[in-house]
């Protein structure tokens, strides 16, 4: 009892109710939504029409994809929350409200500009898979965008003064492999038929026998003095 209750008990004043305390509801982790996820398929998996399971294959990869990555979002980002309502609310009661049809009236009744409840539901999957996407490639910009960022300070730090770029460097050589040449010095090639040592000409042999042979000359190579 706190003194103020008790100088109200002694004065005939009755205590204040104490006010309710407000609790926030339990943040998931990562690892519990992708086990609730998990668990969801697996429970509608032989319940729904195989149109069905594929868009819900389709949503539940890119959330898994997503989720990694909620921090770069920011704990109360309008895109963090999308995900997490995917994956725990939007995504199983859009699936749980067909399932509470009858099978056969939901699949060939139209209720809504000439859909079945079926087909408003892949409808409402594609949407969720369209959102979903577009959420998972600005993080991956984001993070695509860093690295180019790193690239740049790379090449500004280390690459000033060298004329090299990022993309220009070669890899080391492995053990037991030839180096690389070196930029600027041309291959060597063959030498042409100009640059090839002299050819030796020789007269034919005489055929008469009686015939003195004739001397052999040797030509000078072209351009000697």
């Amino acid at each position: 009892m706190s003194f103020g209750d008790w100088l109200g008990r002694v004065f005939g004043r009755e205590p204040e109710p104490e006010q309710p305390r407000l609790e926030l509801p339990k943040v998931k982790t990562s690892a519990e939504l992708l086990d609730e996820l998990a668990a969801f398929e697996q429970e509608i998996a032989d319940r729904v029409p195989t149109m069905v399971l594929s868009r819900v294959a389709r949503v539940a990869s890119i959330v898994r994809d997503t989720i990694p990555r909620l921090d770069q979002l920011g704990a109360g980002s309008y895109q963090a929350h999308t995900v997490v309502a995917t994956a725990t609310s939007y995504l199983p009661e859009a699936v749980g409200g067909y399932l509470r049809l009858p099978r056969s009236w939901a699949d060939t009744r139209p209720i809504a500009n000439g859909k079945t409840a079926l087909l408003l539901l892949c409808d409402q999957l594609d949407l969720l898979a369209y959102k979903m996407d577009q959420i998972l490639d600005a993080v991956v910009r984001a993070d695509a965008a860093a690295l180019i960022a790193h690239g740049q300070f790379l090449a500004e730090k280390f690459g000033a003064g060298t004329g090299l770029e990022i993309g220009q460097i070669n890899a080391p050589p492995q053990p037991g492999q030839a180096p690389p040449p070196l930029s600027g010095v041309p291959p060597r090639t063959a030498p042409s038929a100009d640059q090839r040592a002299p050819s030796i000409e020789l007269e034919d042999e005489p055929t008469d026998p009686g015939r003195t042979p004739p001397v052999r000359r040797l030509e000078p190579p072209t351009g000697a003095a």
